[in-house]
């Protein structure tokens, strides 16, 4: 039997999942630094994975992340989401497809 190296933060069943396919997950829960840290680490992962394939799942794990970072840092889902509607209101979204490229 082989062993794979990961090394690396993953999603909370997937434990359960290697051991439905017959393998022993080898893990251990990272303190608080730490999963801020690979918390960081995954969110650049799946930003690169949407980047190459532009997929709404690849996208959608972004999603996941970034409310994981919310939550360790000790945000809720609705503080992010006053925080992004009031810059929204305040400075606009993205919708116009305005590429700024000076200002005199």
């Amino acid at each position: 039997m082989s062993t794979a190296e990961y090394h690396k933060l993953v999603r909370d069943k997937i434990p359960e999942m290697i051991r439905e396919q017959g393998e022993t997950p080898v893990f251990r829960i990272l303190e608080q630094e730490e999963y801020l840290k690979e918390l960081d680490r995954k969110l650049h992962e799946e930003i690169r994975e949407y980047q190459e394939d532009k997929s709404l799942e690849e996208l959608a794990d972004v999603l996941e992340v970034m409310l994981a970072i919310c939550k360790a840092r000790g945000y809720s889902e609705q503080e992010l989401r006053d925080v992004y509607e009031k810059k929204h209101a305040k400075r606009g979204g993205f919708e116009e497809r305005i590429y700024l490229i000076s200002k005199e």
